[in-house]
């Protein structure tokens, strides 16, 4: 039962860890109609930003601010090639993101090498009903929710985020009422490699980080998004979780190698459901 706890626990950090990259995907795709396939790639820049910083002695905190900071501007600088030009598709532009992606790893192998890096984090652990878990670990649930509570209150709350769910809710009617839609879904694609800033800098004292974590890191956090139907960012977090304890589950109980079949296979029974459902939405309402 204490390994099951442990196990469980550990699932539920690696969970908000992809939900926060997830929850990015969620706010682009809303605000622009967008895929950005490239946002694994900004948790892999907080990553090896971090590292690179701690590195050359910079304290803690400042070093993930900053690696923070250097990944919300990747998220700007993509925003700025996908959706910058007008008239640009929502396939085009996903298309632009792919591009994105591949480049980042020529950047980022001249920058810090093929070698994956990691970064200390919070040292000890404490235990929990019989179970051990890192600190490190319940840092991530807790910086975890405390973001997805910021952005309730961002997007419920702020004239900016009010802005920015006018644009998902009615692109035409946001211009009409003079809102500048391009400007917020740049504002977006921040946000996004912001969001997904935090869960690098947070996940890479847990698990090694290199120029190609962002597979892993795009499949499991769309694998989440698509459970929320890319537009809910609380079922993202729920998908995110289950999918989080799903993987621990099968390394602690199978072979760690199977994580990403887990991810895999429940992002096509989740896709196959949604569609399902659309498609008895649509019957309906026909």
């Amino acid at each position: 039962m204490s390994a099951f706890l442990t196990y469980l626990l550990n699932g539920l950090a690696v969970g908000c860890a992809i939900a926060l990259i997830a929850s990015g995907l969620v706010v682009i795709h809303r605000v622009t109609g967008v895929v950005n396939f490239a946002q694994g790639t900004f948790a892999v820049v907080a990553g090896l930003c971090t590292s690179s910083l701690l590195g050359l002695g910079f304290p803690h905190g400042l070093s993930e601010l900053a690696a923070v900071l250097v990944a919300a501007l990747a998220g700007l600088l993509t925003g700025l090639a996908a959706i910058g030009r007008r008239g640009t598709t929502p396939l085009s532009s996903l298309i632009v993101t792919l591009g994105v992606g591949v480049l980042a790893y020529a950047v980022e192998i001249v920058l810090w090498g093929d070698q994956p890096r990691s970064a200390p984090g919070l040292a000890g652990s404490v235990t929990l009903a019989g179970a051990r878990v890192q600190t490190q670990h319940l840092l991530v649930i807790g910086v975890t929710a405390a973001a997805f509570a910021l952005l309730a209150l961002f997007f419920g709350r702020t004239y900016l985020g009010k802005a920015l769910t006018a644009c998902a809710s009615n692109p035409y009617a946001a211009r009409v009422v003079g809102i500048d839609t391009r400007l917020m879904g740049l504002l977006a694609f921040a946000l996004g490699g912001l969001l997904g800033g935090i869960a690098g800098v947070l996940v890479t004292p847990l698990r090694p980080i290199s120029f190609d974590t962002d597979v892993t890191l795009i499949v499991n956090a769309f694998a989440a998004a698509v459970f929320g139907a890319l537009t809910r960012p609380v079922i993202t977090l729920a998908g995110a979780l289950l999918l989080g304890v799903a993987e621990t589950m099968a390394a602690g109980y199978g072979y760690g190698s199977h994580q990403l079949e887990v991810a895999l296979g429940l992002m096509i029974v989740v896709m196959i459901v949604q569609a399902s459902r659309r498609s008895v939405v649509s019957q309906e309402q026909t």
